[in-house]
């Protein structure tokens, strides 16, 4: 099983690792670059022709990891961006692009559970800046990994709630 090998090859922080639908299992771990790689390595070579997607994310902004730990605390900001990617890899691969090209706070970030293996985000802050990172987010993402992109410029105080 991939799990055992990446624990086993190096050391790395497993931060999510289980079953998300039928047929897929997804396992979110890292720690120090040249670890991280060696057991990203072991996990290729166990899991073979299985994986549907798989990333490795050198210089991951530093928010990223709290979104993934789903430990972010935000102010809403002006505006509410929405990205949806078809693999858990490129909806992480995303959030890491969206934080790095605005000032921007990602208040929930829906991994594969309960949407088929897909994962999306929403982005909070000033209009512009939410507007820069779906910007880029669109022009960086493959065609074939995007499902949505949506703004909202000014949500209404009754619906934000339901927004993260």
């Amino acid at each position: 099983m991939a799990l055992d090998a990446i624990a086993k090859r190096a050391p790395v922080t497993v931060r999510r690792a289980g079953a998300v639908s039928p047929g897929k299992f997804v396992i979110l771990y890292g720690g120090e670059l040249e670890a991280t790689r060696e057991s990203h390595q072991a996990a290729l070579e166990v899991a073979g022709s299985d994986i549907v997607d798989e990333l490795l994310l050198p210089g991951a902004h530093a928010a990223l990891l709290a979104a993934i730990d789903a430990a972010i605390t935000t102010e809403p900001g002006d505006a509410v961006g929405n990205a949806e990617m078809t693999t858990v890899a490129a909806a992480v691969c995303a959030a890491d692009v969206a934080l790095k090209a605005g000032d921007v706070a990602i208040p929930r970030l829906h991994l594969a559970v309960g949407v088929g293996g897909k994962g999306w985000f929403t982005l909070a802050g000033a209009l512009a800046e939410v507007e820069a990172a779906l910007a880029a987010v669109r022009a960086a993402a493959r065609e074939d990994r995007l499902v949505a992109i949506e703004l909202i410029a000014r949500p209404h105080g009754e619906i934000r709630g339901f927004l993260w």
